[in-house]
């Protein structure tokens, strides 16, 4: 027996249903739950009456929210300046570094085995393991013993401490999560230019086109795209992230038992210090609030790009008859 298929209107909406189910089920629900924490004082010794649903016995307040956005808390400024410098670096590295390295492997070496070698070379820190990773550049940066410290110090930069000593340490952070982050950029720079059609450089060559114009003038507009996914996604994936820092640094705080060198070392971005509120400390409301103004960078930073990059004519039919 031939089941009925639903038609007119219905049907999309019966494809989208596993998307909006799972958008439902991992972002909004997440988001409205962080919402509603801030403005609680849950923490690990009242969490059972969340859990047992006893509402009753929670207690509502502004103060988390007045900490984070009022700068009542006294750390909350450095943080975010942290952050900023953090973002921002990384994400150069990230999009605007890993643009230019796909041109140049994917473009101008010409040797198609030589490129595929440097492709995976640059892919290698991203299939390691994050507790790996961190471990090697921790053996990399080792005072006295590791090999990069011994070639930097031979060129006069050595200081006591790659992990305490600023602004060492924020170079060092900026680099380890760039250098492995360079790479989701890379894989889809590389296949969009392997994607534009030959015809379009040969052409640009027979009229006699260096490489640097045909990137410049050809290759870089058609990667508009690419370029709007990779700074959007490498964006709200860097103002979420905080592993391979909790890793080498770890997570402490003054005047707390938790040893970590994250704030000595200046290294303490909002992920980190929400999370180190939240499962270090067990102050799970306030955790909640210091995420809230990640949701809402991560909101405001999407619509500024699709404004930059045309997001509405991107989406346009293209006016060319086939």
């Amino acid at each position: 027996m031939r089941l009925p298929v639903p038609r007119g209107r219905l049907l999309p909406w019966l494809f989208l249903a596993p998307l909006l189910a799972f958008v439902a089920l991992f972002w909004i629900t997440p988001v409205g739950l962080t919402v509603y924490l801030s403005f609680t004082n849950i923490t690990f010794k009242n969490l059972v009456y969340f859990i047992r649903g006893e509402f009753y016995r929670i207690s509502y307040t502004l103060q988390n929210l007045e900490n984070v956005f009022l700068g009542h808390d006294p750390f909350i400024a450095g943080v975010a300046e942290i952050t900023v410098l953090y973002v921002c670096s990384v994400l150069a590295i990230n999009a605007f570094y890993a643009l230019i390295l796909s041109i140049a492997i994917a473009f101008l070496v010409k040797n198609e085995a030589l490129s595929t070698f440097l492709r995976v070379t640059w892919l290698l820190p991203r299939i390691t393991p994050a507790v790996v990773y961190g471990l090697m550049w921790l053996w990399l940066i080792a005072p006295g013993t590791g090999p990069l410290y011994n070639l930097l110090a031979a060129i006069g930069i050595h200081p006591a401490s790659w992990l305490l000593d600023k602004p060492y340490s924020q170079i060092l952070m900026i680099v380890i999560n760039g250098y492995v982050g360079v790479s989701f950029g890379m894989i889809i720079y590389t296949a969009a230019i392997k994607s534009i059609p030959r015809d379009l450089i040969n052409a640009a060559r027979v009229d006699g086109a260096s490489d640097f114009y045909i990137a410049r003038k050809i290759i870089f507009p058609l990667l508009k795209w690419p370029m709007l996914f990779v700074i959007s996604w490498q964006t709200l994936s860097l103002i979420a992230s905080y592993q391979y820092i909790l890793i080498v640094w770890g997570g402490g705080a003054p005047g707390t038992e938790s040893v970590g060198t994250a704030w000595a070392a200046g290294v303490m971005v909002f992920p980190l210090y929400a999370w180190f509120q939240a499962f270090a400390l067990g102050n799970y409301a306030y955790g909640a609030a210091i995420s809230l103004p990640i949701v809402i960078m991560g909101i405001g930073l999407l619509m500024f790009y699709f404004k930059v990059f045309g997001f509405q004519k991107l989406m346009q039919p293209t006016r060319v008859e086939v």
